[in-house]
């Protein structure tokens, strides 16, 4: 088979991959996959170890364009905070799990429990989360 026809098929496998499981990382391959098959149908007597550094100078060059692509022109969302389950709860009332003593307790947020601070509270009291700090909630009487 000819070397254009597989980096093709390369190309086109790392981009139903990036479709498949989405990372707007394999794509880039992809596409530097597709610029060897380019290549290696202009030149097909390269050798394999220069279509291996091709590959790897293209990728690194590609992922570096899409870098800034997406620096210079980020994907706007609706929900910024998709991603960020301990920001989300800012707001939330939680029911105490653990007795906050000296600060220090546990709170039950859904069907979980998470570390929290705050004022003491009994178990069962109703607080308000006021932030997150490193995974642990601050926590207000409601």
């Amino acid at each position: 088979m000819h070397p254009s026809i597989l980096w093709l098929l390369v190309a086109v496998v790392l981009a139903a991959a990036e479709l498949a499981v989405p990372g707007v990382f394999l794509v880039f391959l992809g596409v530097a996959a597709a610029i060897v098959s380019a290549a290696t149908f202009v030149l097909p007597d390269l050798p394999i170890a220069a279509q291996l550094g091709a590959f790897a100078m293209w990728s690194v060059v590609a992922v570096l364009i899409g870098r800034r692509w997406y620096e210079e022109y980020p994907v706007e969302t609706s929900d910024p905070l998709l991603n960020d389950r301990a920001r989300r709860l800012v707001g939330e009332t939680v029911t105490v799990a653990n007795p906050i003593v000296g600060g220090h307790g546990r709170v039950r947020v859904g069907d979980g429990e998470w570390p929290a601070t705050g004022p003491d509270a009994a178990l069962g009291a109703r607080m308000r989360i006021i932030s997150v700090d490193n995974g642990i909630l601050i926590v207000e009487p409601v």
